[in-house]
């Protein structure tokens, strides 16, 4: 259950233009033209001040500037054309990739991994180009109506900000993300508390919060581990987007791989397709076969799903490499993969395979 109560989060907005809390709370103003100008001709300068972050712009903006805007028949008119598309577009099920327009089928939904997202700069998960596919590939989907779920990090001091520095020095600054002033909410459970899930096979045990970014019809689930129940190495898996220590790396490759299937179980996701957007989230694949195992009947074929290519468990699971292997390869040491994972070793000798070499992941 997302816990996204905008009455309670802009009290302040008059009853004329409540909606803008609505269309604040979803990036479908992001790709959108008329919607930005929305949030742009209540106030300029406030607009430029909030770095085109309307959830910090209504939070932050002068009452009076409000008033004004419910003042003003030509607002109003733009006002009531980009709200009427967006509640249209919001109540749209009708997915225009099947042959007879019909709604997408739940049955069929996909379950899409990525460690960044390119969406909006008030929203710092991403590096670059991978990050940006990624964005605009569930901005895609939300538009098409493709059953998608997406899972991610929560990053909250994001990547690098870099500057050149007063000695002409290149230098990296971090600003932490403020949760209260961006498009996220946190998933409740529920006892309508936060939900936090537990990593499986990990241990020490790892935790992770769920939050939730609503992509247009598209939700994107962004697991956090910075909370109490974590100590504190564990608590800064999710800090930074490709961090420098290969350990922390290799943890949180786990984390978001079979801790985001996780999630998705307590969320009761039924999803029959996973797409990993790169290798980053590959463990998302063992946490699939561990599944798998768990149900007697997969028992006797749980070999084929990864093993063959040919096979239709293949089918069911998408990479995307755009490099070649040696431009995104992440080497681990040996025997890193034991210490964080071994009680996982039986998944290894039920599937054939004896041992794990040191996995290659992602960039």
């Amino acid at each position: 259950m997302n816990n996204h109560n905008v009455t309670v989060e802009f009290p302040h907005l008059p009853a004329r233009i409540a909606g803008l809390a609505d269309l604040a709370e979803n990036l479908w103003w992001s790709w959108n033209p008329a919607a930005r100008m929305l949030f742009k001709m209540i106030s300029r300068q406030a607009w430029k001040a909030s770095i085109h972050n309307p959830d910090k712009m209504l939070r932050d903006i002068p009452q009076q500037a409000l008033e004004e805007a419910v003042a003003n028949p030509d607002y109003l008119r733009s006002y009531d054309l980009v709200m009427s598309r967006y509640r249209k577009y919001m109540a749209n099920r009708r997915c225009s990739l099947l042959p007879d327009g019909s709604g997408p089928s739940r049955a069929i939904t996909i379950a899409y991994f990525s460690a960044e997202y390119g969406l909006h700069r008030s929203l710092p998960f991403y590096a670059g180009g991978l990050g940006f596919l990624a964005g605009d590939f569930i901005k895609e989907c939300s538009d098409q109506n493709v059953p998608l779920i997406a899972v991610g990090f929560m990053y909250p001091e994001g990547y690098v900000n870099q500057r050149i520095s007063e000695a002409g020095w290149q230098e990296n600054v971090s600003t932490p993300l403020d949760r209260n002033q961006a498009a996220i909410s946190k998933v409740l459970d529920a006892n309508a508390e936060h939900l936090v899930v537990k990593v499986p096979l990990i241990d020490p045990p790892i935790y992770v919060a769920v939050w939730q970014v609503d992509v247009g019809r598209v939700p994107l689930y962004l697991l956090d581990t910075d909370i109490d129940r974590n100590d504190p190495w564990n608590r800064g898996i999710s800090a930074r987007l490709y961090t420098g220590d290969i350990e922390q790396r290799l943890r949180q490759e786990i984390v978001l791989g079979i801790g985001g299937m996780e999630v998705l179980e307590c969320l009761h996701v039924k999803h029959s397709i996973v797409h990993l957007n790169e290798g980053h989230a590959a463990f998302a694949l063992l946490e699939r076969l561990r599944d798998r195992l768990q149900t007697p009947s997969a028992e006797s074929t749980a070999r084929w799903p990864i093993r063959c290519g040919r096979c239709s468990g293949r089918r069911r699971t998408k990479r995307r490499r755009p490099l070649t292997m040696s431009q995104t390869a992440c080497m681990f040491p040996p025997g890193s993969n034991r210490k964080w994972s071994c009680s996982s070793t039986n998944i290894w000798a039920r599937t054939g395979w004896r041992t794990m070499t040191t996995p290659i992941c992602g960039r």
